[in-house]
């Protein structure tokens, strides 16, 4: 058999191998895309998470000086959850006790886990 392949033109033994290779490179694009994917929902579920505590932090902050109704805790939760995170903590801080603290998440894929972001806003300096 082998003494048969050595006979044949070179072309003949080598048939397909554009085919292997094209899909192999097929695979390794599409491992790298979902990789890509992967990371890039983690980046916009962290934003999320940012800009949930962000705006509950300041609605709270808002709530805590009297500007607007409402608990801050209890205002910071209703933003947070409108932007569809979770509130893992509120806590009212200062000397006056208006300045707001909120840590916001979102849930990734597993295994990620949760992605979390800390914010904290109060009155002017």
């Amino acid at each position: 058999m082998r003494q048969r392949a050595r006979d044949q033109p070179r072309s003949h033994r080598e048939d397909g191998a554009g085919t292997v290779l094209a899909l192999g490179l097929v695979f390794v694009l599409l491992a790298l895309m979902s990789a890509v994917l992967l990371l890039v929902q983690v980046e916009v579920a962290t934003q999320r998470a940012a800009t949930a505590a962000d705006l509950a932090a300041l609605a709270g902050a808002d709530a805590a000086r009297g500007l607007t109704v409402g608990e801050p805790c209890e205002v910071a939760q209703s933003v947070v959850v409108r932007h569809q995170a979770t509130m893992a903590s509120c806590a009212v801080e200062g000397s006056d006790q208006d300045i707001v603290e909120v840590v916001a998440g979102v849930d990734l894929p597993q295994p990620w886990g949760t992605a979390r972001k800390r914010a904290r806003a109060g009155p002017p300096p």
